[in-house]
């Protein structure tokens, strides 16, 4: 890591008695907690100009300065894969990813990406947005599936970029949660942003939380879960899986934020059907945009992918084996 412009932090009062290695994780955008320890402990990030250890408490009003490492950026080589193109043409692509598949390189994930694919089969798009993700408009989690958005020209990728700063965009999803919810619609606006002490994790309590609106409405009941369809206002790092979360009914699968269950209002759930689930079960549905060049909305569905339907049939078994029991003892 080699210096580039500083930086100068004055903490809040919630933000006070984190660990300075992981605040300043959560303040400085691409710095691990590992590379914020070595930083400190090299003096190049100080608090009240004095150094502290990593694991100093941070407190109310301590100035923090430093200066922003910038970090090499991985090379980008193109890898051979098969691509679920749903559409294309000469501005854009729309794809159809699987669940597995992370979206660009990053530390842990050099290769293998969604990226590395798209250069070999599109290698005009690598002098097209971001350098460290071309092409890349939006993203899409690890392990959420469905349709995404890559730009081919640098016309179409800031076209499409002010779309969805603007909120143009519409992005509906399908997902899987835990839990009978007893409404048939409803929205949560909860800011969101990294959470203050565990920078893996998104949190409604960040320090430096943005808006963030998610709309919903039932598409099934179940015994033990329900699938919602979920139209995103904002597009937070993982804003459904949050939102739903902290309305007690964390999507299905989810490793992250399905262990906080405390509010969820549901049957018992059925060891054999959604504890066997291996991955967040959200699904980007369906996409509608302004074509780049035609000025004309266009509109894309990804079909459900078979993990979630075979999901959802177990569930559907499940229901009808509820009702069958209750219609015998009754």
């Amino acid at each position: 890591m080699t210096g580039g412009p500083s930086f100068n932090i004055i903490v809040a009062e919630k933000a006070k008695a984190v660990r300075l290695d992981a605040y300043v994780a959560t303040q400085i955008p691409g710095v691990t907690r590992t590379q914020a320890q070595r930083l400190i402990l090299a003096g190049q990030i100080r608090v009240d100009g004095a150094m502290r250890r990593p694991a100093y408490r941070i407190k109310n009003g301590d100035h923090i300065t430093g200066v922003t490492p910038i970090l090499p950026q991985p090379s980008l080589l193109p890898e051979p894969r098969d691509l679920d193109v749903v559409y294309e043409d000469e501005t854009l692509i729309v794809l159809n990813k699987p669940q597995g598949l992370v979206v660009h390189p990053a530390p842990g994930h050099p290769t293998g990406t969604l990226v590395n694919a798209l250069l070999f089969r599109y290698p005009e798009i690598q002098k097209v947005g971001d350098p460290a993700r071309p092409g890349i408009v939006h993203r899409l989690d690890k392990d959420t599936s469905g349709l995404l958005l890559v730009a081919r020209t640098s016309d179409a990728y800031q076209h499409l970029v002010r779309q969805f700063k603007s909120r143009q965009v519409v992005k509906c999803y399908l997902a899987v949660v835990c839990g009978a919810i007893e409404s048939d619609e409803g929205s949560v606006s909860l800011p969101i942003g990294r959470h203050p002490r565990d920078r893996k994790r998104m949190s409604t309590v960040s320090p430096k939380g943005r808006a963030a609106q998610t709309e919903w409405r039932i598409r099934e009941r179940f015994s033990a879960a329900t699938l919602l369809e979920i139209a995103l206002k904002t597009g937070r790092t993982h804003q459904i899986r949050v939102h739903c979360a902290m309305l007690g009914h964390p999507v299905a699968g989810d490793a992250l934020y399905g262990k906080r269950r405390k509010r969820a209002k549901r049957i018992p759930l059925k060891a054999d059907v959604l504890h066997a689930v291996k991955r967040q079960m959200l699904h980007s549905w369906r996409l509608r945009v302004i074509h780049p060049t035609a000025l004309e909305p266009i509109q894309f569905e990804a079909p459900i992918p078979k993990d979630m339907q075979e999901l959802i049939g177990s569930l559907r078994e499940s229901m009808l084996q509820d009702k069958n029991t209750r219609d015998r003892k009754g």
